[in-house]
């Protein structure tokens, strides 16, 4: 017997008679459905300093990592990115300790917009959520998906490819010489280190475990990212970073993310070098 599957066309929410408040009681009364994680709802339409009104705030209660999410319907426009970010900022500023997410929901990203957006999300944390009103038979649904994200998956063994130093010079010049400057500094307290090379990023080696990776950014920007599980390391790493004002990602996976060049790299040796101790400390249940 075939499967019954039914083939759902898609509709815009305005031609249904709902508006895009109707679209924010949806989500703040069903934040999972986003696809962020367990999230709980805060507030909406919480007023910012700047006279405008954040949509709906949400956090992860876990960690209460927040997320400002900004709602549209339609095609998502210039004024509603420069929205999300403002009130992101706004957000982030009253509680720097904790960790933020700007999130645009819209039910069409143009591409010319989308390209913005992910520029924009090399140094702010955004994520870009398309919400699509589906009609199947005399069924009207609601589904988000995820097309941004801030965080970087390299699973891929294509991706993890060999390929050699002059490979990266002349592809990205500027992310060879961050990661160069990373390996010096390093060095100074590291004797088994080294840099290996692969299609999708550079890897600073030490003791034969990859530590640090980096990828191209634009020029002259490149991100580093890194693994670090250990709940007491996470904290100790956030603050400093946070301390800092430093713009990062630490996604599901356990990853660091954030964003920087050769000269910010060279003026901030120190945090780099705290960073790197507090991930090879050995935390004790005797301390």
């Amino acid at each position: 017997m075939e499967e019954d599957i039914k083939f759902g066309k898609k509709i815009f929410i305005r031609n249904t008679g709902k508006d895009e408040y109707w679209l924010q009681e949806k989500i703040y009364a069903n934040p999972e459905k986003l696809g962020l994680g367990n999230l709980v709802a805060v507030r909406k339409e919480k007023t910012q300093s700047n006279g405008g009104r954040l949509d709906i705030l949400l956090k992860d209660p876990t960690d209460n990592t927040m997320y400002e999410i900004e709602v549209m319907l339609g095609e998502t426009d210039p004024s509603h990115i420069i929205r999300s970010i403002e009130y992101w900022d706004n957000e982030k500023r009253k509680y720097p300790q904790r960790q933020h997410f700007a999130v645009l929901i819209a039910e069409i990203f143009d591409r010319r917009y989308f390209n913005v957006i992910q520029l924009l999300s090399l140094n702010v944390p955004m994520i870009a959520i398309q919400a699509d009103m589906l009609e199947v038979g005399d069924e009207k649904i609601i589904n988000f998906t995820k097309i941004l994200d801030v965080y970087v998956e390299q699973d891929d063994e294509e991706e993890a490819k060999q390929v050699t130093k002059t490979t990266w010079k002349e592809k990205a010049s500027w992310t060879l010489e961050t990661a160069e400057k990373h390996l010096e500094v390093l060095s100074e307290t590291e004797k088994n280190i080294e840099l290996k090379f692969t299609q999708s990023y550079i890897s600073i080696v030490i003791n034969g475990k990859n530590n640090y990776m980096y990828d191209k950014r634009t020029k002259p920007n490149s991100v580093v990212w890194f693994n670090v599980k250990e709940e007491e390391k996470v904290d100790a790493i956030k603050k400093i970073l946070e301390d800092k004002n430093i713009v990062f990602g630490y996604n599901k996976y356990k990853d660091f993310s954030f964003t920087y060049d050769k000269q910010f790299l060279a003026k901030n040796q120190d945090l780099l070098k705290n960073i790197h101790e507090i991930k090879d400390k050995e935390f004790t249940t005797d301390e």
